[in-house]
């Protein structure tokens, strides 16, 4: 009972309800409920659901022509594209070919045009196997026949992009690939005061 309050009058009146906090605490409040996957209704009256998008398969980092991306590696690949080939030969064969090798390979070939574009074109193969990038072996094929120094620029900015980084060959992209081993000091043992 209130000291305030004191008689009969005081006996008979109801205490009001304590407040309700809005929203109430047991309803969630969310904006945007999970949507259903559409469906729609067929003209015999069934009811037939979508089936989900398939995920986007992993696209090349840059454009076959945006070569002024890295404008280091477009001028040494207008000045000596065999430098930029070499160099994207030994990242993509694991150092078994070097870049002096491989880069000597496409200058003899460079008369033979179509069979230096077949050797080439084998490297863009290898880098779309790697990354399951999209294309086929026709395709790299033409691509490396009417835009050579395009592909070798296209190829070593996605290897960069990627991780590989051909202008350290491939021992340091190997180093770099490898996590940091942790080096763990002994602790000294204390010595003993007489």
């Amino acid at each position: 009972m209130c000291p305030h309050n004191t008689g009969p009058a005081a006996k008979l009146t109801p205490s009001a309800p304590p407040p309700v906090p809005y929203p109430p605490p047991n309803q969630v409040h969310n904006p945007l409920p999970p949507q259903p996957p559409p469906q729609f209704i067929a003209p015999t009256g069934i009811i037939v659901v979508a089936p989900p998008t398939p995920a986007q398969p992993p696209q090349w980092t840059t454009d076959l022509f945006e070569c002024l991306d890295d404008p280091s590696n477009c001028l040494t690949t207008l000045i000596c594209p065999c430098v930029t080939f070499g160099q994207n030969a030994e990242v993509l064969d694991k150092g078994n070919t070097s870049c002096f090798c491989a880069g000597t390979a496409c200058f003899c070939l460079f008369y033979c045009f179509g069979v230096f574009c077949c050797y080439t074109c084998t490297y863009r193969s290898k880098i779309r196997a790697l990354f399951s990038l999209p294309g086929d072996q026709c395709r790299d094929f033409f691509v490396h026949c009417l835009c050579t120094l395009c592909a070798f620029c296209q190829e070593y900015r996605e290897l960069k992009n990627r991780g590989l980084d051909p202008s350290l060959g491939w021992s340091a992209a190997q180093q770099r690939m490898q996590p940091a081993v942790p080096v763990v000091v002994p602790p000294m043992p204390a010595q003993m005061n007489r």
